[in-house]
């Protein structure tokens, strides 16, 4: 199939006039964020999976399905699984009567999946263009490649490709990022724009970083750094942006919205809860530690302990670390060890 992928395309599923309006409005879905899948991985903690709850349950796992290419690993009628490669990488679990969250409460300010290579990307948005699927913007971060959209209820995505590692600029503890134009076609010239071979989401993909709404940005920064660990790599205008190991960022924060808001409504939809999944069992320990000492609620786990960050209700939402392991599909519908987040 011949598809028609020129850039008044691609302006047109971004619903802007140029690349320059893509970018602003990449800025707005993103502020200033943005190595490799592998360095992200390898980190001591990194991003594992996230839950989302939603209205239209089978419209929402189609869409995750369609346009991303993530594989359906479980599906029932009140939740599904999906992932890549044999990885669950999102939940999905259905509210049919739900509330939907408010722009200006705390929670998901976008998902970001990250492909293993700049030719996946490129690829993907072959894929996007040929089936439609509306974007809201695309930048260059400098230290990565982005496109965003949002899920049929709302919920952000970003899906880019980090630049090598080697190439990020940084100073004094804080990575150079920004929201400039993105060069669309040089991106796509690393694959055949007439042909789309984007069948699935390729087997590395992975939930590169979370970014989240939050109600105060400094005790956001006071949990997240000050007692879950993550580090600051940079913060501007209204947005905070941490990472382990020295990658730009795993999880951003922002109060662009949600400036003051309080707990969330667990009767909403949006997020659920995220996970950080530790490498070692150290980390894992003192992390434990720190999460004590730090007053956070802490409740054992099987495989880590979980507890409650500032914006979520005393129940389900919860914060738990455990062990990674090599990630496998189980059928029991089990996770794969990590730290996960609620109530964000």
């Amino acid at each position: 199939m011949t598809i028609d992928l020129t850039r008044r395309t691609l302006l047109h599923l971004a619903g802007a006039s140029s690349l320059g309006a893509a970018a602003v409005a990449a800025a707005q879905a993103e502020g200033a964020a943005g190595g490799g899948p592998t360095f992200a991985n390898r980190t001591p903690m990194r991003i594992g999976m996230v839950t989302l709850r939603v209205r239209d349950l089978d419209k929402v796992t189609d869409y995750y399905r369609d346009a991303l290419g993530l594989t359906v690993m479980q599906r029932s009628a009140t939740s599904a699984r999906l992932g890549s490669g044999g990885v669950a990488l999102l939940d999905l679990e259905r509210r049919e009567g739900a509330a939907r969250e408010a722009r200006n409460a705390a929670g998901l300010y976008h998902t970001a999946f990250l492909m293993p290579t700049r030719k996946d990307l490129a690829r993907w948005l072959v894929h996007a263009a040929k089936n439609k699927v509306p974007l809201s913007g695309f930048a260059d971060h400098l230290v990565s490649e982005s496109v965003y959209l949002d899920d049929p209820e709302g919920n952000g995505i970003e899906v880019y490709a980090d630049r090598d590692p080697s190439q990020w600029q940084w100073s004094e503890g804080s990575v150079k990022m920004a929201s400039d134009e993105l060069n669309i076609p040089d991106l796509l010239s690393l694959t055949n724009t007439r042909v789309a071979d984007y069948a699935k989401a390729p087997d590395g993909l992975r939930v590169g970083h979370m970014h989240l709404r939050v109600g105060d940005l400094a005790e956001a920064e006071r949990f997240y750094h000050g007692t879950v660990g993550l580090d600051p790599t940079r913060r501007r205008g209204g947005a905070a942006f941490l990472s382990s190991g020295r990658y730009h960022h795993h999880l951003g924060m922002n109060v662009w919205q949600s400036q003051g808001a309080g707990q969330r409504d667990d009767q909403t939809t949006g997020l659920a809860w995220f996970s950080l999944v530790m490498a070692k069992q150290d980390i894992l320990a003192a992390q434990e530690e720190r999460l004590r000492k730090g007053g956070a609620q802490v409740t054992a786990l099987a495989n880590g302990v979980e507890a409650v960050d500032p914006w979520g209700p005393v129940d389900p939402a919860r914060l738990a670390l455990m062990r990674s392991v090599k990630a496998r599909f189980d059928p029991t519908g089990a996770c794969a060890p990590g730290l996960f987040v609620g109530g964000l």
